[in-house]
């Protein structure tokens, strides 16, 4: 990634230079990697312009043969530039290179289920002739894309977040105008404009960084806009969602503080390596993290020992290193308020087993605490860093108890080798989803991917989001020749 990049705005009919422009630099050395124009209430009027004058134009819509091309070629490009797109989000973002592959491989899969969702988009007739009223007659269904959409994307999977949120636009048929995060726009881009390169004409798909927060908004919250896609914290996203117009649709996804309940069976061998990577892949940034395990008296010394052992031996250091397992926080004020939660955890009780401090180059260490306060930051915030705290509990139901008791509700976890016993937690706990001796961070692209209470609004998910981005509409056909 030699050089400095510099990035012009990309908004269809907008070519003059920005007088405005955003830094962007490495999380982990603070170099700086890329200049980005930012746009003004101008621009972003100029994008909806364009963006709403497609989708009232019906006869220009792109078909769906036309879709699938663009799908198609676009998972060509991005195979072939796997490597270097990977790089890329590994600088920018501080996930280490070994997960950014990794994610880079979930990317490409993610725009391959978009085809493959599109290919299978059906809907159901509505049936007619079922009492005299609708003798004569049937219907036709088809779907249609909704309108102008607008997603405001997160730091944390800079490729796949994209992926999600502009993948089924695409497929979809709605004209896109995509908001990256600030501190990781570069990839945003670079998927952006391998779109246009597969054959998506450019005012399908704008990207846009606009210079101030009531210049966002007022992207948002136009009129012109039909769906509103949002992945980021909850006071955003329910702040943002007041002020949509009438009439637009929003899915929102933000985080938890993901619990964990472990059955005295639980088979340990294999839990703690699989809980040590839910808790602190990419430095815990991530949305449904592990960060609170709940295991009985019994075994909750041996639960929490194993565990800040193994958080011990983790690599943490440069994420461009492909022996580094856990890099950066996202940038240096995320790193002193994760050390101010640890603290104040440290000293309202809670026994510190590994971490527990700062590093340079904005990393923290993975950091394992025992019995924090049940009303500590710790205990009832999403700390979205490398921290995992692990609770003792005597008595079972308590234990869901508590883990149900915040306003967040996105994954769980259980651990039991007892199948009663794991589905017996897994009705009670409060979650969207609950995965049974597995952390509960897993994610395949195209299962469901909701958060409930604060946690969010709606269902991600590839084919649940295709599914969102698209209305029905039904024909229906009179005529004395059908019985």
């Amino acid at each position: 990634m030699a050089g400095i990049q510099h990035v012009p705005l990309k908004i269809a009919g907008v070519t003059q230079k920005s007088e405005h422009q955003l830094d962007v630099v490495s999380p982990f050395d603070d170099q700086l990697i890329a200049t980005v124009e930012t746009a003004n209430s101008d621009d972003v009027n100029q994008a909806l312009t364009a963006a709403s004058a497609l989708f009232a134009n019906r006869d220009g819509w792109l078909s769906v043969e036309k879709r699938l091309t663009i799908l198609e070629r676009a998972i060509e490009i991005m195979t072939e530039r796997a490597d270097e797109l990977a790089i890329g989000s590994a600088h920018e973002g501080g996930k280490p290179l070994m997960d950014s592959k990794v994610e880079m491989v979930r990317c490409i899969d993610s725009i391959r289920i978009c085809a493959e969702a599109l290919r299978s988009d059906i809907c159901k007739p509505v049936p007619m002739g079922l009492n005299p009223a609708s003798q004569h007659r049937f219907t036709i269904m088809n779907k249609e894309p909704v309108g102008v959409v607008v997603a405001v994307s997160a730091f944390n999977h800079p490729l796949n977040l994209i992926a999600h949120q502009v993948g089924p636009a695409i497929a979809a048929g709605c004209p896109v105008i995509v908001k990256p995060a600030e501190n990781t726009p570069l990839s945003c881009f670079r998927l952006v404009d391998i779109f246009h390169e597969a054959g998506l004409p450019p005012e399908w798909c704008q990207a846009i960084l606009p210079m101030d927060i009531p210049t966002s908004e007022s992207l948002v919250t136009d009129p012109r806009v039909a769906f509103f896609s949002f992945i980021g914290s909850a006071k955003v996203g329910w702040y943002l969602r007041s002020k949509l117009a009438p009439g637009a649709r929003c899915a929102l996804e933000h985080g938890g503080v993901a619990p964990v309940i472990m059955a005295e069976d639980a088979n340990l061998d294999t839990a703690i390596p699989a809980l040590a990577k839910g808790g602190f892949y990419h430095a815990g940034q991530v949305c449904v993290s592990v960060q609170r395990i709940f295991a009985p008296e019994s075994i909750v010394q041996d639960v929490a020992t194993r565990l800040a052992a193994a958080a011990k031996e983790l690599i943490v250091g440069d994420p461009l290193s492909a022996q580094t397992e856990v890099g950066p926080l996202i940038r240096v004020g995320e790193v002193e308020r994760v050390s101010s939660w640890v603290q104040q955890a440290v000293d309202s009780g809670a026994k510190l087993l590994s971490g527990g401090h700062s590093l340079p180059n904005n990393c923290y260490v993975p950091t394992v605490l025992l019995n924090p306060p049940a009303d500590c930051l710790l205990s009832t915030n999403e700390v979205f860093g490398p921290v995992v705290c692990v609770y003792s509990y005597s008595d079972l139901d308590q234990a869901i108890s508590i883990a149900n008791s915040l306003d967040v509700a996105f994954q769980a976890s259980v651990y039991s080798n007892n199948i009663d016993t794991a589905m017996y937690i897994s009705d009670r706990l409060a979650a969207s989803a609950v995965m049974i001796n597995e952390h509960t961070a897993f994610r395949v692209d195209w299962m469901p991917f909701a958060g409930l209470r604060h946690s969010g609004l709606g269902t991600g998910g590839i084919p649940y989001t295709l599914e969102d981005m698209q209305v029905e509409k039904m024909i229906v056909i009179s005529s004395k020749g059908i019985r």
